[in-house]
């Protein structure tokens, strides 16, 4: 006499395993998808840290990035901290210019 326990007891035990797989396939993907992005990174790009720190990119080498983040104004950050690309963030002026 088999009362499908069984089944539940394999459910209960396959569903984390399912879960801890299905999370480590997906941050895998994202790291992929971090490491071409940062590796597609071209001077002039205009770009956003995991600050929130807006600027574009002045110089670039294998570590560090110079972002220029005012007229005039550039600061060296590790090149793993741009998050992500902001076209045409730089088109508009920070400050209104007087007349």
């Amino acid at each position: 006499m088999n009362s499908g326990a069984g089944f539940g007891n394999l459910l209960v035990l396959a569903l984390p395993l399912l879960l801890l797989a299905f999370l480590m396939l997906t941050q895998r993907k994202r790291g992929r998808e971090v490491q071409a992005f940062q590796s597609a990174l071209n001077v002039g790009d205009a770009v956003v840290m995991t600050s929130g720190l807006y600027g574009t990119i002045r110089t670039l080498d294998d570590t560090t990035a110079l972002l220029e983040i005012a007229p005039g104004v550039q600061v060296r950050v590790d090149r793993r901290a741009i998050g992500m690309a902001q076209p045409g963030v730089m088109d508009t002026p920070l400050a209104p210019e007087a007349d």
